[in-house]
């Protein structure tokens, strides 16, 4: 490698933003019989890809209370968030504007305990309850698909007493 080719590497890292920050909510659901996790995934309203709820901080909103405020507005549920991330996925959000900016989507686990009839984006998604494999293999982001198997697994020993629980 030149020595141009060195400093124009140099100057692109020096002037490469660090990702924005979003938050977002792994939407689930225990069925009773017999005892399966579903997972919520959703169209995009711009590309129609499948996605989970997210958005961009707010104002005097924790992470997880933006992640649990995403999930009502964009598919219509609402229940119990954990406070811990699950994990992180990365990709590229392309502005109004074109331009194309790195953002890394913090994710939090949220049990469904309601789906309303009524939310502010109903009708400009397509909403589908999944399997974690199934929802893996629907969305574009690799880590995001490795997110979904790992819960998957995470929640494996828990499903016996979450059934009983959803029954109950």
């Amino acid at each position: 490698m030149g020595f141009m080719d060195r400093v124009t590497g140099n100057l692109r890292l020096m002037l490469q933003r660090p990702p924005r920050q979003q938050y977002a909510a792994l939407c689930y659901r225990i069925k009773k019989k017999p005892a399966q996790l579903e997972v919520l995934v959703a169209t995009s309203r711009d590309t129609g890809r499948w996605v989970v709820p997210k958005g961009w901080p707010m104002t005097d909103k924790k992470a997880h209370q933006v992640a649990e405020r995403e999930a009502f507005e964009e598919v219509g549920v609402k229940g119990k968030v954990e406070k811990e991330p699950l994990g992180f996925y990365h990709y590229r959000k392309t502005l109004d504007n074109g331009l194309k900016i790195p953002v890394r989507v913090q994710v939090h686990a949220l049990e469904v305990d309601e789906c309303l009839k009524s939310y502010p984006e109903k009708g400009s998604r397509t909403l589908e309850w999944v399997s974690c494999e199934e929802a893996a293999m629907r969305v574009n982001e690799p880590e995001l698909k490795i997110l979904f198997l790992q819960f998957a697994e995470r929640m494996q020993p828990r499903l016996p007493q979450l059934a009983v629980k959803a029954a109950s």
